[in-house]
């Protein structure tokens, strides 16, 4: 099949084409995994982390991508979920060992032996992707293949998020940054929470302008001060410098959720201003979140149905994978970008 690779770490600011396409061996199924056929996967900037070393793939080549939506095409033995023609999608999780303390509390994305799609099994970036039945979901009806994908990541994980993030209806909570998962989670805010207001902090007048055409109360940039105080946040960006600008806006016991795998370098001499009276005194809260559940993604499925939540996304054609990378890359960005793959 064909597919795209990561065959080595290296920097998307010097190399314009990091992923290779090439022909490899298609998947072969244990007796619980289902094999789909790849019609859109979602393109996420964790892809750049595992190309830049930062979320470190466990194997090299490995073929990225964790919003993987198609068609079941084959069946291990004992599949009993899914049959040939089922529409499916797979997230960020690819396995959790189901028996550990963690496990067991429903906490599996912080399980010893999570597997992330992607980065610790080969993704979506290609023709045929294959996964145990148990980690795989079907699709809602009312959505597209393309409209699907970024629920698996961008919706799922900014759910979970918002969940952390422990809103009232009424209460104000911040968006810092806009991309693929703020556009869905604001979405869902404006049909759970319809009292409260939105206060979205991007440093693109793209991103600023989407946010106000989907009812955001107030954009600005990470450096201007909004009208009102926010009593939550998720930050949604891949560096250091806006969660700690945004810390002073939440009110006392407020709550700032850092919602990425991984964090592009820090600068020190930014985490040195810090005024400690100012940005964290009064039981302010800074949470991150770790990965994903299977009960995050069954959950949020239902509710993207229910609502509906349509996405805002740009399609890319499978031969510009690496041009859908470097766009996120450069902050060309208005919604979720997806990967059409037939």
């Amino acid at each position: 099949m064909k597919a795209w690779i990561i065959k080595e770490i290296s920097d998307l600011t010097h190399n314009f084409e990091p992923l290779i396409l090439a022909n490899i061996d298609d998947p072969i199924l244990s007796d619980y995994e289902i094999l789909i056929k790849v019609h859109a996967c979602g393109v996420c900037h964790t892809e750049i982390d595992e190309i830049e070393g930062r979320a470190m793939p466990s194997f090299l080549p490995i073929v990225p991508g964790h919003q993987i939506v198609g068609e079941v095409v084959e069946v291990g033995k004992v599949v009993t979920k899914f049959k040939i023609g089922d529409r499916v999608g797979a997230g960020w999780i690819y396995f959790a060992c189901g028996k550990c303390d963690y496990c067991k509390k429903g906490l599996e994305n912080l399980c010893e032996d999570f597997k992330a799609t992607g980065k610790d099994a080969s993704g979506g970036y290609a023709e045929y992707f294959k996964i145990h039945e148990d980690f795989a979901f079907f699709i809602p009806e009312n959505f597209t293949y393309e409209e699907s994908a970024p629920l698996f990541c961008a919706g799922a994980i900014g759910y979970r998020a918002l969940k952390l993030a422990k809103l009232e209806n009424g209460q104000n909570i911040g968006l810092v940054g806009f991309g693929a998962s703020g556009h869905i989670v604001l979405k869902i805010i404006k049909y759970l929470y319809p009292d409260s207001k939105v206060l979205v902090f991007s440093r693109t007048e793209k991103e600023r302008n989407l946010a106000k055409k989907l009812g955001a109360y107030w954009t600005g940039d990470f450096d201007e001060e909004p009208p009102e105080k926010i009593n939550s946040a998720i930050d949604t960006t891949p560096v250091w410098k806006p969660p700690f600008l945004i810390l002073k806006y939440l009110k006392p016991s407020g709550r700032l959720i850092i919602n990425a795998i991984r964090k592009e370098e820090i600068d020190k001499e930014e985490l040195l201003k810090i005024d400690y009276s100012r940005d964290l005194w009064l039981e302010k809260e800074i949470k991150s979140v770790a990965n994903i559940t299977r009960n995050d993604i069954s959950e949020f499925l239902s509710l993207a149905s229910k609502i509906p939540i349509k996405p805002e996304i740009e399609i890319y054609e499978f031969k510009d994978a690496n041009k859908a990378l470097n766009d996120i890359k450069n902050r060309k960005i208005k919604g979720a970008k997806v990967l059409k793959i037939y």
